[in-house]
């Protein structure tokens, strides 16, 4: 047996191995007798999370058994329904204080964002000329938006957030943080209305986030960003969640090829240690038949817009002319202690 041949069987094996963990926790989890923050929940989710994050190069979703397939669906689905719930459940604790802002530490994961947070506005800094966006919308907003918070907090401390949810009850939570803060209660605007009723407004927004979670359905998800495309400004960026490897089992994939029709892929950001969605940026394009726009072009300076970081695992990027870099990126998973209890004094 060649060596080429051993190797491939190697990782035949590693990936069989990992999809039947995920199978295996698939079915704890939709045995479940609920999805609400609990210790069995947050024990499953957890060794999800764990077993997915390992980099799978040759792993690819399309080829694997239809069962298995389906079952990846489901598990997006049942992952959503869990992420909205913790969510909600933060939220609710939060709006208990006097101040919830100034409170966020008791979400578990909230650390993350701010390096997250920091990592979005470089590169939005890096895209709009280091010029702070008037407005912003961010599709899918949820009843924790923290992305927009710590965005508008700490970084775009001038622009305008509008956040959509379909989701009436979310944007009641979400806006509740907000009343007593004199800054953000008037730079964050929630909107509640499904976003595919949403038309010419879009084309007031510089940057459009499109949370991973709005359009759990590959179907859904291109109708969405197709909307997107109709009545984004030209010129405006669009962001993206996506996912890589066995992360495809976690949240949905943006195919950048095809689903991205309309916009010019700026980059794409693939993780490659413990932060689980990939991330890409692309632009409207000025005109309904383009030509490839000139972006400057990628050496070895351009990973230095991010390198200040202080993190501790790595992150793919893969640019439009291929090339590629690694760079230094954060840990957006805490997972150890009880991530229900209320640390209030």
């Amino acid at each position: 047996m060649s060596l080429q041949q051993k190797n491939h069987d190697e990782e035949d094996v590693i990936i069989n191995n990992l999809v039947t963990k995920i199978c295996d926790l698939y079915s704890q989890i939709s045995n479940l007798e609920s999805l609400k923050p609990s210790k069995d929940v947050d024990t499953l989710f957890t060794e999800l999370v764990h077993t997915c994050i390992p980099p799978c190069p040759k792993f690819d979703i399309d080829h694997l058994p239809k069962r298995v397939q389906n079952i990846r669906s489901n598990l997006i689905r049942l992952c959503g329904e869990a992420e909205g719930l913790l969510e909600s459940h933060f939220s609710t604790i939060l709006a208990s204080y006097k101040n919830p802002l100034n409170n966020l530490k008791v979400f578990p994961y909230y650390n993350n964002y701010l390096k997250l947070g920091h990592l979005e506005y470089q590169i939005l800094s890096q895209h709009l000329n280091n010029k702070q966006p008037k407005k912003i919308a961010f599709v899918g907003s949820g009843p924790l938006p923290l992305t927009s918070i710590v965005l508008a907090s700490n970084h775009l401390t001038k622009t305008t957030f509008h956040n959509y949810d379909i989701d009436v009850s979310a944007n009641s939570k979400a806006s509740a943080l907000m009343v007593n803060d004199d800054d953000l209660s008037t730079r964050m605007v929630f909107k509640s209305t499904d976003v595919m009723d949403v038309t010419s407004e879009l084309s007031q927004y510089d940057v459009v986030f499109l949370a991973a979670l709005v359009g759990l359905d590959k179907k859904d998800k291109v109708k969405v960003i197709e909307h997107l495309g109709k009545y984004m400004a030209p010129g405006s960026l669009l962001m993206l969640r996506s996912a890589h490897g066995a992360r495809v089992f976690l949240y949905p994939v943006i195919d950048t090829d095809c689903d991205l029709q309309g916009f010019e892929v700026l980059s794409v950001f693939h993780p490659t240690d413990e932060i689980i969605n990939s991330v890409v940026i692309a632009r409207k394009h000025y005109s309904h038949n383009p030509k490839v726009l000139q972006m400057p072009s990628v050496n070895s300076s351009s990973s230095a817009l991010i390198a200040p970081f202080n993190c501790n695992c790595r992150m793919m990027i893969v640019h439009p002319n291929n090339c590629s870099h690694e760079i230094e990126a954060f840990n957006p998973l805490n997972i150890h202690g009880n991530m229900f209890e209320d640390k209030r004094s």
